[in-house]
């Protein structure tokens, strides 16, 4: 159970059910909460009663809290040791800075216990929402928070979220293929990548981008090109390695982050390998290190801090009763070509 408040609980009104009991349109109720003109003044009180009515208040900027909330959304995330959860939560205080929101920050060290240990103790706080990376599959404990009605929405960087749990994420698969295209045109076709775990979604779907970016261009897919992995700089050493011991060496590495290709950058230097004379090497995230490091790295781009700023958005609809527009989106992810890749010579 939730801990109760003081104040009195209300089924707050969708601004949708408040635009009908007005006999206005959405962008009528949208203009009167933002004290824009357009509005007629009888029109406006009329709306801001059915407005106070309904047990609406103004969160302090863009968006509506329901009256009786406790101010505070939870964020959780696997820890603050990477550029990719810093830039998120970054994304996500953008937004909570135009609310009376306040945010709650927990880390979990992508530990499963950790993960059920904040699962567990969510439903018997206050907090009105929760925006979650989890580093592991948590199918049944979300089922709990959405029977419980908790607000969530999931930044599924590395679980395998199911479709009917509100998410944000990155177009995985077509990063893979386009990171694995750009070193075909390139003219490599000895071309290794690199994974997360094999359990993580993202992981799947950016090496099945690659595969499918080989074999619609009629190249083999070599297993030994296949690396298991995290994203994290050991990986890419430690694979970058063993790919070089390999009879027939890729001419290029597609790592699945930019922190794993950091590993790959430092393996390749111990060999004495130039990049990119000799070994290609394309990143993904696009985390500000990537233009920092020398070459520059190229790398597909997922937009992290506006997976943050989606998925604070429809959170504060949730946390409004408000319903989606579509409980699943996916932002685009795009390739940005630095200086880490070079034509293969003849």
């Amino acid at each position: 159970m939730r801990r109760k408040t003081n104040q009195p609980n209300f089924k707050a009104l969708t601004l949708a059910e408040i635009a009908v009991r007005a006999g206005v349109s959405i962008p009528t109720i949208s203009r009167v909460l933002h004290h824009r003109p357009g509005v007629a003044s009888e029109t406006r009180e009329r709306v801001e009663l059915i407005l106070k009515e309904s047990g609406f208040v103004s969160g302090g900027g863009m968006e509506l809290l329901p009256r009786g909330s406790s101010g505070i959304v939870d964020i959780v995330v696997p820890g603050l040791d990477t550029s990719y959860s810093v830039e998120i939560v970054r994304g996500i205080s953008e937004v909570l800075e135009r609310t009376g929101l306040r945010l709650a920050l927990s880390t979990t060290g992508n530990t499963v216990q950790r993960e059920q240990q904040w699962l567990g103790k969510a439903l018997e706080s206050s907090t009105d929402g929760a925006i979650l990376i989890l580093s592991h599959e948590q199918t049944c404990n979300l089922a709990e928070l959405q029977r419980r009605k908790l607000p969530f929405v999931v930044i599924d960087h590395e679980g395998g979220i199911e479709i009917d749990f509100p998410s944000v994420g990155a177009t995985n698969w077509a990063g893979g293929r386009a990171a694995t295209e750009y070193l075909l045109s390139l003219g490599h076709r000895r071309i290794a990548v690199i994974g997360g775990d094999a359990t993580f979604r993202c992981s799947i779907d950016r090496i099945a981008g690659y595969r499918a970016a080989l074999e619609e261009a009629g190249i083999p897919i070599y297993p030994e090109y296949i690396r298991p992995g995290a994203f994290m700089p050991q990986t890419g050493y430690e694979q970058t390695c063993a790919l070089l011991d390999l009879p027939e060496p890729p001419t290029a590495i597609f790592a699945g982050s930019d922190l794993q290709a950091m590993g790959v950058y430092s393996a390749l230097r111990t060999h004495g390998i130039a990049i990119p004379d000799t070994i290609s090497v394309v990143g993904f995230d696009d985390i500000p290190l990537a233009s920092m490091v020398t070459p520059t790295l190229t790398t597909i781009r997922q937009p992290l801090m506006e997976m943050g700023r989606v998925a604070t958005t429809m959170l504060l609809r949730l946390i409004a009763a408000e319903p989606l527009d579509h409980p699943r989106v996916a932002l685009a992810t795009t390739l940005v070509v630095r200086e880490s890749c070079a034509s293969l010579h003849p």
